[in-house]
């Protein structure tokens, strides 16, 4: 494979995922960690990947109030509008970050009358601007690298509310593995957040469905909704559709 093609698996991998490991890129592209290093250097000095110790992340998912371009933003946006048809006045709601929810942050409208806890400070901020919902950011230690609030603080917060509804975003999707990750402290959490649901909407784009990362959130059983950019009925959902609520 040449550089060129290399760097643009990388790209994609990120843009899918918002984080990758030099370590699995290395098995993925069969070449050494040097040269998957070399890579990350390279497109982190050209502007369109963020390096950190051991990988590196994606720039749109970390600088969401800049103007950076968000990957497959059409898709989010349309994600977004089917999660805002599914809430409520006097719902309560435990949200997750990401740009997909970032997205649905934005779509709330000022007439909802809903609380919201959420693990992401930049999702707080977004939804602060409704007036008519109130809004509560779990503390504990903030994640640089998923920009949410890990730890045993924030878990234990986590075991002492019971929310109507869970929305989270998600690294991959498949009917095999179900919700995984590759953030064992991220793991926790997500797992503390469905905990604390009487039900579970996961969001995903088409093209992050039928991928794994190597740590386990929960079984596709345990999703009530899936809401994707795709249509209910496109043949792609239907294996999911025969497990969860497809929307």
């Amino acid at each position: 494979m040449l550089k060129e093609e290399r760097q643009a698996f990388i790209i994609k991998q990120i843009n899918l995922h918002n984080k990758v490991l030099s370590s699995d890129l290395s098995v993925k592209l069969n070449v050494s960690e040097d040269t998957v290093r070399r890579d990350l250097n390279e497109l982190a000095e050209s502007g369109k990947i963020l390096k950190v110790h051991g990988g590196a992340l994606s720039k749109s998912f970390h600088y969401p109030f800049q103007q950076v371009e968000v990957y497959a933003k059409e898709s989010k946006k349309e994600i977004a509008g089917k999660v805002v048809n599914m809430l409520q006045d006097s719902m309560t709601i435990l949200v997750g970050g990401g740009t997909t929810m970032v997205e649905v942050a934005r779509m709330v409208p000022d007439s909802l009358k809903c609380t919201f806890f959420t693990v992401s400070p930049l999702v707080a901020l977004e939804l602060a601007e409704r007036s008519n919902s109130t809004v509560i950011l779990l503390g504990g230690q903030l994640s640089k690298s998923s920009q949410i609030i890990i730890g045993a603080q924030v878990i234990n917060q986590l075991a002492e509310i019971k929310v109507d509804l869970c929305i989270l975003g998600t690294n991959s999707l498949s009917t095999a593995d179900g919700l995984t990750d590759s953030d064992w402290e991220v793991v926790q959490v997500k797992k503390a957040m469905i905990r604390a649901a009487k039900k579970t909407a996961i969001m995903s784009i088409a093209e992050k469905l039928g991928s794994n990362q190597n740590m386990k959130v929960c079984d596709l059983s345990a999703i009530h909704y899936l809401i994707t950019d795709l249509s209910p009925k496109d043949n792609f959902l239907g294996d999911y559709a025969q497990v969860v609520t497809v929307m």
